[in-house]
């Protein structure tokens, strides 16, 4: 690699930027596009697939994610007299530092031009001191089960006097059912809600490897 132009925004107001590329909806496209309303960002983040749709729920998901932005630049280097260039899928702006992702489904991973790209695009990021991640398929029960989740990421839906009478209560090793009736003089359907929206945003946490059931203990997050 002989040369790299880098953004040279500082990063506070690369996490203002507008994507780089956008997309257009059109009968008979390959790509399954659109918007997802992020609460971590409050505001939509676009996605190009069903793929980078998934990992925009688990960046959403992640307590240590503090904003995302979707094709946040465009890279350029030259390697051997020829010019390269590659717009990353998301950058991830988290308390460990940014993370910048490429999305791609892992049997193309393989492929020599998909290789070739993402470990240039890999050297350019780690040498600027940021982390690089190539995403593909996540354990399906662990993906079902945030995007059941997901139902629950507005906050401004949930009475806040019920949210925080549940967060009082110390819910360590309780199971989902009996945190579901924890209030029995409310309504059930609004506690059971106000749980899982406590379960989406981090307050504690349960095994997400398999489906979600009553019998999922909760436990408490560091």
């Amino acid at each position: 690699m002989e040369d790299l132009d880098w953004p040279s925004v500082p990063l506070g107001l690369l996490g203002e930027a507008r994507p780089w590329r956008t997309f257009r909806w059109f009968k008979g496209q390959q790509h399954y596009s659109g918007t997802y309303w992020s609460a971590t960002v409050g505001d939509h983040v676009i996605y190009e697939s069903r793929l980078e749709l998934g990992r925009l729920l688990f960046a959403d998901f992640a307590p240590e994610v503090r904003h995302i932005v979707a094709q946040p630049f465009l890279l350029k280097v030259d390697i051997d007299g020829k010019v390269r260039k590659h717009i990353p899928d998301y950058l991830l702006l988290t308390d460990d530092g940014p993370v910048v992702v490429d999305v791609k489904p892992q049997h193309r991973l393989e492929k020599p031009e998909v290789a070739f790209t993402f470990a240039w695009t890999r050297e350019a990021v780690t040498s600027r001191g940021w982390q690089y991640e190539v995403w593909s398929e996540p354990d399906p029960h662990v993906l079902e089960n945030i995007r059941f989740l997901a139902g629950y990421r507005r906050d401004w839906l949930f009475d806040a006097e019920l949210v925080g009478t549940l967060r009082a209560v110390d819910l360590d090793g309780m199971s989902l059912g009996d945190a579901f009736r924890l209030r029995p003089e409310c309504s059930p359907p609004l506690v059971k809600s106000a749980v899982l929206h406590l379960l989406w945003s981090g307050h504690m946490t349960t095994a997400l490897d398999r489906p979600l059931s009553a019998g999922h203990v909760l436990r408490r997050t560091a």
